[in-house]
Formats: structure tokens, sequence, C-alpha cells
């Protein structure tokens, strides 16, 4: 059975060569402990570089 409280939460993904924060994604924060680290693709870049794990956002 699922645990009351908030497990999930809502973070910005910022690109690591030209800082900008392209995507809105969630995770689990009890199942994922260490930050976000992902290659997806930049729209300022022009190509796949790794976006890192910024912020919460409400």
């Amino acid at each position: 059975m699922a645990k009351k409280g908030e497990q999930r939460i809502t973070l910005g993904l910022v690109c690591t060569v030209c800082k900008n924060r392209n995507y809105v994604t969630t995770r689990n924060k009890l199942n994922t402990e260490n930050k976000l680290l992902l290659k997806k693709y930049c729209k300022h870049c022009r190509k796949v570089t790794e976006h890192k794990e910024n912020e919460k956002l409400k």
C-alpha cells in the first residue's frame, strides 16, 4: 500500500552548457536519493547535452 504524504517532487532540468532551464520533470525522493543527470536535447545549443537537476518547483 502507498505511504501517505508527498513522495514525488517537481524539479527543473538545466543544461550544463548554456545554463537554460529546458525541461520540467518529477522524481520519487525516496527511491532516487542522488540528483538527476540526464542527456537531453537542448534547443538553445541545438545538440544533446547533459541536463542536471536544479531546484524544486511548485
